[in-house]
């Protein structure tokens, strides 16, 4: 009498592998490892998958990066509209904050990608819309969201630059800080006067304040170029978008 090993016969089900399936694998895998440590070898194991199965759905990581951009963008409440434009940007500049600093290496993410993603561009397109409609000429609505942008993220990416180094050295961030600080106040005062006595803002661990003062300066500097543009339409008879309003 011979015995037979017992086997489920049960087959095991297989995987549904889809794009969204793959992006929301990958975005765990880099909060988990960072961008550098996301492989698309890395992922396929987190997936239980091969990796060809991943290049049905994804060309490439530099692909997978874009997606992973898209998908970190949708989580941003889009630009509210019908409130004042410096609320509306203000607002939906700490979301962006918010949610950048919650995924690992996400600012640097968004700036070493172009946006090429629906929910990406949407949230572009709605900061524009709401510049346009505030009486920005086309050009002032296109490059001021530029900088609008680059300085959420590249704040954010400084943010995260500085914890990380910190954390590698076995230190917090405030006691980094308060180093810069210490080391600072002692440059000889006969040359480095000013940067002594500044240099508690200079090194502030306030980075909350820091960030408002930074995004106060930049919805002011906005309004006085609205202001400016409004008022050089008006000298030559034109909208801000450049339109003749003469003999209307």
């Amino acid at each position: 009498m011979t015995f037979v090993p017992y086997q489920d016969s049960r087959r095991r089900a297989r995987r549904q592998l889809d794009r969204p399936t793959i992006v929301t694998a990958a975005l765990a895998l880099m909060d988990h490892v960072g961008v550098d440590g996301l492989t698309m070898r890395r992922l396929a194991q987190q997936l239980e998958v091969t990796p060809g199965s991943l290049y049905r759905h994804v060309r490439d990581k530099a692909e997978l990066l874009v997606l992973l951009a898209d998908e970190i963008s949708g989580q941003v409440p889009m630009v509210a509209e019908g409130v004042a434009w410096q609320t509306a940007l203000s607002d939906l500049a700490r979301a962006v904050r918010r949610v950048l600093v919650s995924h690992r290496d996400a600012a640097r993410l968004l700036a070493s990608t172009l946006p090429g993603g629906p929910q990406r561009l949407r949230a572009i397109e709605g900061v524009l819309r709401v510049l346009v409609a505030a009486g920005f000429s086309d050009q002032d609505a296109a490059w001021a969201a530029y900088h609008f942008n680059n300085l959420v993220t590249e704040f954010v990416a400084d943010e995260v630059r500085l914890e990380t180094a910190a954390a590698a050295a076995g230190r917090t961030r405030r006691d980094v800080l308060a180093e810069a600080r210490a080391q600072l106040q002692a440059l000889p005062p006969d040359q480095f006067p000013t940067l002594i006595r500044l240099a508690e803002s200079i090194a502030s661990d306030d980075a909350e304040a820091v960030f408002e003062f930074g995004l106060r300066l930049c919805v002011l500097g906005m309004e006085s170029l609205g202001r400016a543009t409004v008022a050089a339409a008006s000298r030559k008879g034109t909208s801000p978008t450049g339109r003749s309003e003469r003999g209307a």
